[in-house]
């Protein structure tokens, strides 16, 4: 258990929300943001990387003391969206949050009360151990075969690497370059905490999962890639 002291010296959670083209849904998961019950002070950081679909005009409506918004004048990609994010944080917790509604805010809590306990580091939420929306077999299986490659690479029991709620005690974060432009960000920083010693804890979440006719934009060359970056990142910084 955490003194009280270690507990307290996490005041402020810095949300990077990368965006694009998330017009339709981008209100909502700012809404929701708002609506959760945090025992730390909230920062939201939106990052607009490139969006050509109108989100830009509904992010100007959005920003006030707790949201800022950060943006790309062109689309770039969720990685380097996370890292311009991650150069203006002001929190010492850090949080990455989908714009699509997949994941809800209201895990939040889940994920911060390990390392509010002192139990973490680094948290993930886990897709395959909370309630869900089933995802389609293809993406289940990629997503697994995934986890399973770091886990023989890295020796760990990790069941969903490729989640997008990565939780991260800040402190972990200072001397680690992150090179990701796309969908490799969630591998490449595993990939570095693990070699590092830092072990990972996760907390199941739920996932509503969407499909490409509703968005979603992660596709079967990004599972390739990630591949490419788990084995590369074994072996170099």
């Amino acid at each position: 258990m955490a003194s009280p002291d270690e507990q307290g010296r996490f005041r402020k959670l810095s949300v990077i929300v990368p965006v694009f083209d998330e017009r339709n849904t981008v209100v909502e998961i700012v809404r929701r943001m708002r609506a959760v019950d945090l025992p730390v002070e909230l920062e939201i950081l939106i990052v607009d990387d490139g969006s050509t679909d109108g989100t830009r005009d509904v992010l100007r409506q959005l920003a006030d003391s707790t949201v800022r918004v950060i943006t790309h004048e062109r689309n770039r990609g969720k990685g380097a969206a996370i890292r311009s994010g991650l150069e203006q944080v002001t929190g010492d917790l850090v949080l990455v949050q989908d714009a699509d509604l997949e994941y809800d805010p209201e895990d939040w809590p889940k994920l911060l009360n390990p390392v509010l306990r002192g139990k973490a580091k680094v948290v993930y939420g886990s897709r395959f151990t909370g309630e869900r929306r089933n995802m389609l077999f293809a993406h289940w299986v990629g997503n697994r075969f995934l986890s399973l490659v770091t886990n023989v690479l890295y020796n760990t029991t990790l069941s969903d690497m490729e989640t997008c709620y990565k939780l991260f005690d800040r402190s972990v974060l200072d001397g680690i370059t992150l090179r990701a432009m796309r969908f490799e960000f969630e591998p490449e920083v595993t990939a570095k905490m693990l070699r590092r010693g830092i072990r990972i804890y996760e907390v199941p979440i739920s996932y509503t999962g969407r499909e490409f006719d509703e968005g979603k934009k992660i596709t079967w060359r990004d599972g390739f890639i990630a591949l490419w970056t788990l084995v590369k990142y074994r072996f170099v910084d």
